[in-house]
């Protein structure tokens, strides 16, 4: 992923959720709608999401050190952990407090046209991030569908943006639905109903997020297609001639441990097999620039061991 195109998005939709955050306040300081406390808070939360990502970006960017020898990549996977646990189920879970509290106390709303006017603002202003975060994933996607682009993506911020993006413009359609039919009805409680479906909404994005997160810290190897141009570019055909098992790790979105056996010629010389190895990570790093950190072990190819 491009560091500039993720935090180009990252930013947009941290300009957007603060000016919609805002907004959305008040508007329920005016009208005392439910709905717009919880997306007020959404909004609030969507804002930290971003912040946490600018700094996962920096702290990932620091030199490796003794005690860390592969660097800091894998930070930028800790904080949209922390984004997607913490502040996703936190808006949640105050949505549907709030919610709740609403459908139980029901009242009437005030001053209507703040809640409506805000929340067309909202969309459009959403809209336009989503539109952002589209449009820099596109570069990337390749021919993934938009499912498979968000489960295997290394570098988690667009990901996490879209999904945020696309949260937020859910819950502002079921907002501005509970608000008019709380005016349409007169009856404060769809108010309430609106607001505990942003929960929802919320929670169940959360979940997503949490599942793949949690795979990427965990260590997800390299896709398909790079491990296949990893396999090809070990093997020459003369010095190296298959690779007999490999296995690589992302320590980072942008950094890759390649660690493989390689089967050399069983009369080769000790330089041979040094040039030889020396090649071979010259082509790997060629096919697969992240492809940094490079460990092979030659050995004799025999069909029985594994």
């Amino acid at each position: 992923m491009s560091a500039s195109g993720g935090t180009k998005a990252i930013v947009a939709a941290l300009c957007a959720n603060l000016a919609i955050a805002v907004a959305k306040f008040v508007a329920f300081v005016f009208s005392g709608s439910s709905s717009m406390l919880a997306e007020s808070v959404h909004s609030l939360a969507d804002s930290g999401n971003q912040g946490l990502l600018l700094v996962g970006g920096k702290k990932a960017k620091r030199e490796a050190t003794a005690e860390h020898p592969f660097g800091y990549g894998r930070e930028r996977y800790i904080y949209s952990f922390l984004v997607s646990i913490v502040l996703f189920t936190v808006g949640g879970m105050f949505a549907l407090y709030e919610g709740y509290e609403k459908v139980k106390h029901p009242h009437g709303l005030d001053h209507w046209y703040w809640p409506v006017g805000v929340l067309v603002f909202a969309i459009i202003a959403e809209a336009f991030s989503f539109r952002m975060a589209i449009q820099e994933s596109n570069q990337i996607r390749g021919r993934q569908t938009w499912v498979q682009f968000v489960r295997r993506a290394k570098a988690p911020e667009l990901p996490v943006v879209l999904l945020e993006d696309l949260g937020a413009l859910v819950g502002l359609i079921l907002a501005l639905a509970g608000v008019c039919l709380a005016l349409a009805t007169g009856d404060g409680v769809w108010d309430g109903v609106g607001t505990m479906c942003i929960g929802v909404l919320l929670i169940v994005i959360a979940i997503v997020l949490v599942a793949e997160t949690k795979s990427l810290l965990l260590g997800e190897a390299a896709g398909t297609e790079e491990v296949e141009k990893i396999g090809e570019a070990l093997v020459d055909g003369e010095t190296v001639t298959r690779v007999i098992h490999m296995r690589t790790l992302h320590l980072g979105p942008e950094e890759l441990l390649v660690a493989a056996k390689i089967a050399v010629q069983h009369d080769d010389t000790a330089s041979d097999v040094a040039r030889a190895i020396d090649a071979a990570e010259a082509r790997v790093r060629e096919a697969v620039p992240i492809a940094r950190v490079i460990y092979l072990e030659p050995d004799v190819y025999r069909p029985a061991a594994k």
